[in-house]
C-alpha cells in the first residue's frame, strides 16, 4: 500500500522526494534539514498565526532571531560540517518567504556554495506566479504552498488581509485574489520545474468540506503531494478547536483520491534544524543528526 501511494510521485522528482524529509516518509527519519530565519514579513494574515520570536515555542511562525543573508550562510557552513545527514535548506519564514528579499539573496548565496544540497521555500503562494522563476535561477528545486480554502466565502474566514503590490484587500476580495494566485502559483512552479506540494491547515468548522476540492485543484495544477496538518488554535482562532485525529485520517482519505498524502509533518519552527523524525513533538529543543540535543 505505502510503496503504490508514493510511487505515484512519479519518476521526474525522485531524485529529490527519495532523501527530503518533508516529501518522503523514510527520509523523515535518515535525512537532516535546515529552516534559514531570513525573512521576518509577511503579505497575509491568517487568523490561526503570530509570527514571534521565541526560544521555546514549537511551531510555525517562531524563531530564536532573523539572520541576515551572511550570517545564514554562516549557519549552514557550520551544520554542513556537523550533521553528515544534512541534505535539505529551506526557508519557511518566520514571516512570507517571497515577500522578503532576503529569501532570495540567502538561496542564492547557498547554492553558489553548496549546489549538492536540495533547496526549497514555503511559501502562501501570493506572490509565487511572478516569482517561480526566480525561485528556480537561485536552485530552488522544491517549493510548498499552504492552500486552505477554494471558495473565497471561506477563505474570508480565514485570512484578515491580504496585502498586494502596495494594496491591501480584506473580506472575500481578498480571499478570492489570494486563492486565484495560489492555484496560478502551483500551475507556474510546476511549469517551472519545481517540485510543489500544498499544506492545508485543517479547522475542522470552517474548511473541512474544501478539503476535496484543494486536494484535486492542487492536482489538476500540477502539485504532487498534500501535507493536511492540524489547526494550532491561535490568535483569533484561538477559540476554534484543533481537529480530532479521526479527522484528519478522514480528510487524508477524501484528498488521497487526487494525490499522495504526507502524513508525518512536526509544523517545524523556522529555524528548525535536525532530522525531523527524531525531534521530540512540541519541543523548542531540536536534535542533532548525532543524537545530541541542542536549541536552535
Amino acid at each position: 500500500m505505502k510503496q503504490e501511494r508514493w510511487g505515484n510521485i512519479g519518476s521526474k522528482f525522485a531524485h529529490l522526494t527519495s532523501v527530503h524529509p518533508c516529501y518522503n516518509e523514510k527520509a523523515h527519519f535518515t535525512t537532516a534539514r535546515i529552516h534559514l530565519p531570513v525573512a521576518p514579513r509577511c503579505n497575509i494574515q491568517c487568523n490561526y498565526c503570530i509570527r514571534k520570536l521565541d526560544k521555546c515555542e514549537h511551531r510555525p511562525g517562531v524563531a530564536g532571531s532573523i539572520l541576515n543573508p551572511q550570517e545564514a550562510l554562516v549557519r549552514v557552513d557550520k551544520y554542513i560540517k556537523e550533521m553528515p545527514h544534512l541534505r535539505v535548506v529551506g526557508i519557511a519564514g518566520p514571516g512570507e518567504s517571497l515577500a522578503n528579499e532576503e529569501t532570495f539573496e540567502t538561496l542564492r548565496l547557498v547554492h553558489e556554495k553548496y549546489p549538492q544540497l536540495i533547496k526549497c521555500v514555503a511559501s502562501n503562494g501570493l506572490l509565487l506566479p511572478e516569482k517561480a522563476e526566480r525561485l528556480v535561477e537561485v536552485g530552488v528545486t522544491s517549493v510548498t504552498v499552504t492552500i486552505n480554502a477554494v471558495d473565497p466565502e471561506i477563505g474570508a474566514k480565514i485570512y484578515s488581509f491580504v496585502r498586494y503590490h502596495d494594496k491591501t484587500y480584506k473580506g472575500v476580495e481578498g480571499a478570492r485574489l489570494l486563492i486565484e494566485n495560489q492555484f496560478l502559483g502551483v500551475k507556474k512552479a510546476s511549469e517551472a520545474g519545481l517540485n510543489v506540494k500544498v499544506n492545508t491547515v485543517l479547522i475542522p468548522e470552517i474548511n473541512f468540506e474544501q478539503i476535496k476540492e484543494v486536494a484535486r485543484r492542487s492536482a489538476e495544477n500540477g502539485a504532487i503531494l498534500m501535507n493536511i496538518i492540524p489547526l494550532i488554535p491561535l490568535n483569533k482562532f484561538e477559540k476554534e478547536r484543533a481537529p480530532e485525529c479521526d479527522e484528519l485520517t478522514i480528510a487524508r482519505t477524501i484528498a488521497e483520491e487526487f494525490m499522495p498524502q504526507f502524513r508525518l509533518c512536526r509544523q517545524c519552527r523556522a529555524d528548525a534544524i535536525g532530522i525531523p523524525g527524531f525531534e521530540p513533538c512540541g519541543s523548542p529543543v531540536q536534535q542533532r543528526a548525532s543524537g545530541e540535543y541542542y536549541h536552535a
